[in-house]
This record gives structure tokens, C-alpha cells and sequence, in this order.
């Protein structure tokens, strides 16, 4: 992979370990790494964004890219989730087609739309033009990191994330958001060359993205395959697994938690386990303690050898969005509901710990005071 070899990328595990400021035992950290947090940790996909007047009000007349781009705006975006719902994490305001617009790559992010590509990439030479993605072009993003660190408490982390290359090589070859993803896949099934060649231009730059931002200081990463759903398990562990687990594998050694989540995946939750993450996160679908026998019975078939205790992740999750509109006594029901869940994983030895999270992204209407109250249900269990 071009990001091991990379003198400019290589590993700066002493710097990224240096610039890490949260408590070793911050409720997110604890949770993660399988011990009793002080208290549950909750924090909440795109709980930076629409849902918040604040938000919109710093962010008008600004393109969404380039907001991800401006160091003060970008950490104001992020922390204002944060301060307003006593969030165990923030999350970086930023996009997963960040690091494509930061190498070079002509797209935009639509209104109502999303991620729209100049032009979709669809041959070999496209594929061979991509570019990779160099450190002075995420500059602004390390800035934009060390001012949020100034700002949280200790006990509270940021959590970096990326793309992972199947839901960014969609994007690509589609040319912006499918329904269907059959461009994808067509691509995919009718020549399978090309797609590994698209797969391997796209993993050196995630994960150089990530690299960014676990040298200037996030706590955390999380790897989102938004659109892996869409795949059976056959597909995802031929043509989507491997790149994934190089990410993983290359991150590993700055000694943070990783998640690893995707929309629609409660049947690819184990084979997503096995890429490597230490957290896996759960949408909405599956029942949290199901979800943990999926995981451990998917190690322990791919690795006979893990002890039963190594064969457990921390689980995340998974609220569905829709609740919070629901009122508080509804609120109130499905979070007590989902921590019993991960609680009797935990008890059977099926999970480490649990990081309460929604079981996708914060809805754009959703009323601010709800997520609040979410939060409040989860910090009183």
C-alpha cells in the first residue's frame, strides 16, 4: 500500500499519542476497551448538523465542503452538539468525501442530494488519474482538530472518522447517491479487476485521512460503510472486507479505539467484525444482544483459536432516529430497552461493553430538546 511506504505518511505514533488529551478513563475510553464506565457513554451520529438553529446559523451562506475546510467553523460545528446535550464524544464535523475534495477530486456536495461527482469514474484510466491525498491538503482538518481538543473536558473524547472505500468507490462510479447501487455492482461483478484496482487507489488515501487526524489528536476513529448494506456477505468479504481490514490494520497501531458501522449490515455485522475493529456499531434492525451473538459467532468461526473472552466487541448502538419524535415516554421506553439488551450481552460474555449511539444519523427536523432528553435517559440508567 502506497500509505506504508509514504515517507510523508509514515506512522507518527509519539506525536498522535501526544496530542491525546482525554482521560485513559473517560466513559467513552472505558466503554470500549471493556470496563465499567463512571458512567454510560452516549454520543450520536450527524448530532452536529441540521437539527441544530445554532448550526444552521453559523453555517448560512457557506457551501458544506468548504465549511469542512475552515479551522474555526469546523470546530464551533463540532462542539456545539456537544455543549448543548452533555455528549460523552464529539465527532468531527466533516464529510467521508472530504479527503477525495481535499486531493483533487472535482465533487460537490448538492442540497437535497448529497455528494455529486464532475464525472463518474468508470475505467481504467479514471481510476489511474485518482489522486492521493497529501498531508499539507488536510492541513486546515488538523487545525481545525487542535482547536476542538482545547475546548472539550477530559473526560469526553473526539472520535475521528473516515469513509470506508466501498461506500466512497459508490460515490465514484455511480457519479452521486443510487438508490440501487447497480452501477456499482455491475462494475463489480462484470469486472472485477477494475473494481480491486478502484478499491486499492481509494485505501491509501482513507486511510491517510485517518492518519491526520489520529496525529493531531482524536481519541477515537470511526470507519463508515454507509452503503455496504446493500451487499450479501459473499460480496462484502470478496470485494469490500479485505480493503477495510487494511485500513484497520494500518490505524491499529496508534492504540485507539476503532469503530467500524454501516447502515443495513445486521447480516454482514460479523463479517464487519472480522475486518478489526474494537467497536462495532449496530443500526436499528437488530436487537443489540442478537447483534452480539452474530459478532462473537462469526469470530469464532473465522479463528477457532480466541479464547471466548476474545471473541467479544463493544457494541454501539442503536436507537432508531424516528424515536425521538416519539415523546418521552417513548424515548424513555426504547433506551431503557436497548441498554438492557446490551447489557445482557455484556452479562454473557457476548460483548464488552456498550457505547449508546442512534441507529443511524440524527434526522434533520428532529427537535434539539429530544436528543437532549435521550441523552439525559442514558446518563440516568
Amino acid at each position: 500500500m502506497a500509505v506504508m511506504t509514504n515517507k510523508a505518511f509514515e506512522p507518527q505514533i509519539d506525536v498522535a499519542a501526544s496530542r491525546r488529551r482525554a482521560n485513559h478513563d473517560a466513559p467513552f475510553l472505558a466503554a470500549a476497551r471493556g470496563e465499567k464506565p463512571s458512567r454510560r457513554p452516549v454520543w450520536m451520529m450527524r448530532q452536529a448538523g441540521r437539527s441544530l438553529p445554532e448550526y444552521r446559523k453559523v453555517r448560512e451562506g457557506i457551501p458544506m465542503l468548504d465549511s469542512c475546510f475552515m479551522p474555526e467553523l469546523l470546530a464551533e460545528i463540532t462542539m456545539q452538539p456537544v455543549r448543548r446535550h452533555d455528549a460523552d464524544a464529539a465527532i468531527l464535523f466533516s464529510d467521508i468525501v472530504v479527503p477525495l475534495k481535499a486531493a483533487g477530486v472535482d465533487i460537490d456536495i448538492v442540497p437535497g442530494r448529497g455528494p455529486v461527482m464532475a464525472e463518474a469514474v468508470r475505467t481504467p484510466q479514471q481510476i489511474a488519474a485518482l489522486p492521493e491525498v497529501q498531508r499539507e491538503q488536510l492541513e486546515p482538518i488538523a487545525q481545525g482538530i487542535s482547536h476542538v481538543l482545547e475546548e472539550l473536558r477530559d473526560d469526553q473524547v473526539l472520535i475521528g472518522f473516515a469513509g470506508a472505500p466501498f461506500t466512497l468507490a459508490s460515490y465514484l462510479v455511480e457519479g452521486g447517491p443510487s438508490k440501487n447501487h447497480e452501477t456499482t455492482k455491475a462494475l463489480m461483478y462484470s469486472q472485477p479487476d477494475m473494481w480491486h484496482a478502484l478499491m486499492r487507489e481509494l485505501t491509501p488515501t482513507i486511510t491517510r485521512f485517518l492518519q491526520m487526524q489520529l496525529e493531531a489528536g482524536v481519541d477515537a476513529i470511526q470507519l463508515f460503510d454507509s452503503w455496504a448494506g446493500y451487499l450479501t456477505a459473499r460480496d462484502y468479504r470478496e470485494f469490500v472486507g479485505p480493503y477495510s481490514k487494511q485500513i484497520f490494520d494500518a490505524v491499529r497501531p496508534y492504540g485507539v479505539p476503532m469503530i467500524h458501522f454501516g447502515v443495513g449490515t445486521g447480516e454482514l455485522l460479523g463479517d464487519m467484525a472480522i475486518a478489526g475493529p474494537d467497536v462495532v456499531g449496530v443500526d436499528w434492525r437488530v436487537p443489540m444482544d442478537l447483534a452480539a451473538e452474530r459478532v462473537t459467532a462469526a469470530l469464532a468461526d473465522a479463528n477457532p483459536g480466541l479464547a471466548p473472552s476474545e471473541r467479544a466487541k463493544a457494541l454501539q448502538g442503536n436507537l432508531d432516529p424516528a424515536v425521538l419524535f416519539a415523546g418521552p415516554d417513548a424515548i424513555r421506553a426504547h433506551v431503557t430497552r436497548i441498554c438492557a439488551e446490551a447489557d445482557r450481552a455484556v452479562k454473557r460474555g457476548l460483548a464488552r461493553g456498550h457505547i449508546f449511539n442512534l441507529g443511524h444519523g440524527v434526522l434533520p427536523s428532529t427537535e434539539p430538546d429530544a436528543v437532549t432528553r435521550a441523552f439525559e435517559e442514558v446518563h440516568n440508567l
